[in-house]
């Protein structure tokens, strides 16, 4: 049977000059597995916030010229230096500047837009001018002063004004200034300061002078210019700083999770303790590259899992590292999702993938439907669609229940649900093997055939039984090899998923098969359950015995009565319902067979009443639309069913404790 790696911990004593690098180095081999519960001891804040600090920098700028940053750092990213933090400081103080001259201008923009609304809609009101700063929410100041103090007074006034200069060219100082009516205050006020000279408008003139509006025109029209000019200046910087950003962000990321680490470390002033756990057969390795990268300075000692009294208490969990082929390895996934197995116990995910695989096989077996599966799997692979690349973890899946399905469907002759395909093949084929030339190697629908279809049918779900059978077996058999290495001994032998339980399991099989073949319950097949009852009922306190320890009831003699006839209870019902559970096997192949001849003679029905013409087209629409129903649904289906018997009637054998998995420290996810 197969285990998981052998792990050891490794203490690495770092100096503070060789630790980024050791980091780093970690980082991207993702060698060593460290404790999630290690407290910062000596937590250096300021390197962290500076780091914080330049990626909120580069956020910003990337939001503004609207970039996408990557999640994670890349293959080829360093850790940050000084020049990195210079060159992001330079790159995001120019976008920063960019930005805020766009964003001033923007409001400029505003407020010069709402000044001409407000002042198009009195322009032919036929009232004096005099009276609009009593009609409107605007405020107008017609006036002179010195040129050179208009910048004074912008600056003053903000987003609170807007001044228009007229008579543009002669140099005589006239201005219009606009306001908000509740900023009509702020606003004489700082005119005075600056030496305005209100000019008289003359008596009577009715509307908002053309000179106004024109100035407000012109305005915008300049306004909307340096926008169109800054928005180039944007593109170019994103041209020409986009790449750096990305680089310098993966960068920084980088430093992130670095400083992070370094926080979570023991260290004194001079020197770093990284502690953490790393597969047996790394060590080498890890060690001479540490070596050549440090220049010597590094001290490294290992210690079995044995020797730490952590572990041996129970206290700390060993993580778990399982190295498998790509065929298996695309099976982690449904171990994981129910739990890591524990250190030192047997990996199941070898004997998961052969069964996931051939349960879906027998519930899933058309040719056709399983080639589409096969399709899916080579698309998401990893030299597949780019496009698909997310869905890689399933790629294995696919390929291997794709052929199942193939191998499955040629025994029963269906491709895209259609069972006459393949009828010359198969008679050519078991002709020449055995000389008996037969439609189809394996018959699961009931049809109107001489030669006891049905039969063969029962025949089928036997089979699916035995298959339940072996596979009950095998999750027992897994139970009492991991509770015997971990010296459970109690365990092993006397529980219901121990020796007792296996062989009460084998021997009511052995006499329900003995039945079935015209045989008969005989006397001493009361002794063969019995024997095997009494030590799952009498467990604890025949091990106690066993161990040389006087047998204790803590609860009393009908409480341990009582537990024990539940025990018993349990067990019975627990094995005929998980050995009969495989017959939900055969049932969905059935169900699956059913739905294409329904499919199929749907098609051909509404051929016939479509005519000649249109027939075929019509034939091919609903075969398609059928056979993408049956992909889909019916395919999501079986993969549900199969992970049921997967947890349920396998897992649940010898998973009785839970470990935890390998989740090394590195920079980017698995790829």
């Amino acid at each position: 049977m197969i285990r998981p790696r052998r792990m050891k911990q490794v203490e690495l004593s770092v100096l503070d000059r060789d630790v980024d690098g050791v980091i780093e180095y970690l980082g991207r081999r993702a060698v060593m597995h460290f404790p999630k519960n290690e407290e910062a001891v000596a937590p250096k804040d300021a390197a962290r916030n500076g780091v914080l600090e330049n990626l909120e920098k580069i956020r910003a700028a990337a939001v503004y010229l609207g970039m996408e940053l990557p999640k994670e750092s890349g293959e080829s990213s360093t850790l940050p230096g000084p020049g990195e933090a210079e060159l992001t400081e330079k790159i995001c103080s120019r976008i920063e500047l960019l930005s805020r001259r766009e964003n001033e201008t923007r409001r400029e923009k505003k407020k010069v837009e709402d000044a001409l609304n407000e002042a198009n809609a009195f322009a032919n009101l036929n009232a004096p001018f005099a009276d609009l700063d009593q009609l409107s929410y605007l405020t107008l100041r017609i006036g002179r002063m010195e040129p050179d103090r208009l910048g004074a007074l912008r600056d003053t006034l903000a987003d609170r004004a807007v001044f228009i200069p007229l008579g543009a060219g002669t140099g005589d100082g006239r201005i219009l200034a606009a306001a908000s009516r509740k900023g009509r205050f702020a606003l004489d006020s700082e005119l005075k300061k600056q030496g305005f000279a209100p000019i008289t408008v003359p008596e009577g003139y009715q509307g908002v002078p053309e000179e106004l509006l024109t100035g407000l025109q012109t305005r915008l029209a300049g306004l909307d210019a340096d926008l169109e000019a800054l928005g180039a200046d944007k593109k170019q910087v994103k041209e020409e700083y986009g790449p750096a950003l990305v680089s310098l962000y993966s960068s920084f990321l980088m430093a992130s999770l670095t400083e992070d680490l370094k926080n979570r470390l023991v260290s004194t002033r001079n020197v770093y303790v990284l502690s953490g756990w790393v597969p047996a057969d790394n060590i080498g390795r890890l060690v001479e590259d540490l070596e050549k990268r440090t220049g010597g300075r590094v001290g490294v000692r290992t210690f079995d899992p044995n020797e730490i009294p952590a572990v041996r208490e129970g206290k700390v969990k060993v993580p778990v590292s399982l190295r498998h082929g790509a065929f298996v390895k695309g099976f982690e996934g449904v171990v994981f999702s129910y739990g890591a197995p524990l250190y030192g116990t047997i990996d199941p995910t070898p004997l998961v993938a052969f069964f996931f695989t051939l349960l879906f096989g027998i519930m899933f077996g058309d040719v056709g439907q399983g080639f589409v599966l096969f399709l899916a799997g080579m698309l998401t692979s990893r030299h597949g669609l780019k496009a698909l690349s997310k869905f890689k973890t399933y790629s294995t899946p696919l390929i291997s229940v794709g052929l199942a399905s193939m191998v499955m469907g040629f025994l029963n002759g269906e491709i895209f649900a259609t069972e006459e395909l393949f009828i010359g093949p198969t008679r050519a084929l078991t002709g020449f093997l055995t000389g008996h030339p037969v439609d189809r190697i394996l018959t699961l629908m009931p049809l109107a055939e001489k030669g006891g279809s049905v039969t063969k049918l029962f025949y089928f779900f036997g089979f699916t039984i035995a298959v339940g059978i072996i596979f009950n077996s095998i999750g027992l058999l897994i139970n009492i090899l991991n509770q015997l290495s971990l010296k459970n001994y109690a365990r092993a032998f006397f529980s219901k998923t121990g020796v007792s339980g296996l062989l009460l399991f084998w021997y009511a099989i052995a006499i329900a098969i003995r039945c079935l073949l015209g045989g008969r319950f005989a006397w001493f097949d009361g002794i063969g359950l019995a024997l095997p009852v009494f030590c799952i009922f009498f467990g604890p306190v025949v091990w106690r015995l066993f161990a040389g320890e006087r047998p204790v009831l803590e609860e009393g003699l009908m409480v341990f009565v009582m537990e024990g006839i539940v025990e018993i209870l349990e067990t019975v019902s627990t094995y005929i319902s998980n050995t009969v559970s495989f017959l939900r096997v055969g049932a969905f192949a059935l169900s699956h067979a059913v739905l294409s001849f329904i499919i199929f003679t749907l098609s051909e029905m509404v051929m016939e009443a479509a005519g000649s013409i249109a027939g075929p087209a019509v034939f091919l629409l609903v075969m398609i639309f059928g056979n993408t129903v049956i992909i889909l649904l019916e395919g999501m289906i079986v993969a549900i069913q199969v992970v049921r018997l997967q947890y349920y009637e396998f897992f649940s054998k010898f998973f009785t404790e839970t470990g935890m998995a390998f989740a090394p420290f590195r920079f980017r996810r698995e790829v």
